[in-house]
């Protein structure tokens, strides 16, 4: 990413990531949503040939659910690759991702335990799969990010105490805070002004965290905090670099345009 642009990982995983990014517009956080959801390209099954099926279910079922079935997607491959995969699963059994057989080890269904078919006895499952590359804009079986949001980082100051008689109505928030009033923290709560403290630790409820006092709570200008789930196709933390790839791409493609 660009200079100006200041980027912290709060919680980070293999699929999973929260991360705030500084410095960049509303504009450009959505660009990077959507681009998670839409540009990165990911495997997965595009087309079946069925050499048995006795299950209760038809083909196109059968394949339909293959799709969806998310695929780890080496960074090498290109938009013309393909690779083969292969189940042959005989009752009384239930058919699982982690049944498939790949032509190339590099590329693995990302979770072994979804379900496919449950076969009766006497009931068998075998077909060959063909997997391709392709973009969530395409179809949504190809989104590498399942779950992503963001939302502005909060900063919290205390402006005074509650009322002796005053009710104590719990103050909600979600996602990540920036403290701007550790000394009136709850003494169990280990921070300093300028932390990143999320939510969760404290129930979501200022009033917890700060009790008896008073809350103001502010957005941080051009401060986003990011969520962001992966289906394990990629890693998040690559999904995530890719897609802000694929902005840079499009606007040297639109810039290359404009000075034609």
């Amino acid at each position: 990413m660009s200079e100006e642009y200041d980027v912290t990982f709060i919680d980070r995983g293999d699929q999973s990531a929260r991360f705030l990014v500084r410095g960049v517009t509303p504009a450009f956080a959505n660009g990077v949503r959507r681009a998670i959801l839409a540009d990165v390209p990911t495997l997965s099954i595009d087309s079946v040939r069925v050499i048995e099926n006795s299950s209760v279910m038809f083909d196109e079922q059968i394949a339909l659910r293959l799709g969806l079935v998310p695929l780890t997607t080496p960074d090498d491959y290109r938009p013309d690759d393909e690779v083969t995969l292969a189940i042959d699963v005989e009752g009384p059994a239930t058919a699982y991702s982690g049944d498939l057989v790949s032509s190339d080890e590099q590329v693995q269904p990302a979770e072994e335990n979804v379900p496919i078919i449950e076969l009766k006895e006497g009931q068998r499952l075998e077909l060959e799969a063909d997997a391709a590359l392709g973009r969530g804009k395409d179809h949504a079986k190809h989104q590498g990010g399942v779950a992503v949001g963001y939302r502005h980082l909060q900063r919290v100051a205390v402006v005074g105490e509650t009322g002796e008689f005053e009710d104590d109505d719990p103050e909600i928030v979600r996602g990540v805070i920036e403290e701007g009033a550790a000394e009136h923290a709850h003494a169990d709560a280990d921070a300093e002004n300028g932390d990143l403290v999320s939510a969760e630790t404290f129930d979501n409820d200022l009033g917890e965290r700060y009790p008896g006092k008073e809350i103001e709570i502010e957005d941080v200008p051009n401060a986003f905090v990011f969520d962001v789930e992966s289906d394990g196709s990629i890693p998040v933390e690559e999904l995530v670099l890719d897609a802000v790839g694929t902005l840079e791409t499009r606007a040297n493609e639109l810039e290359e345009a404009v000075q034609l």
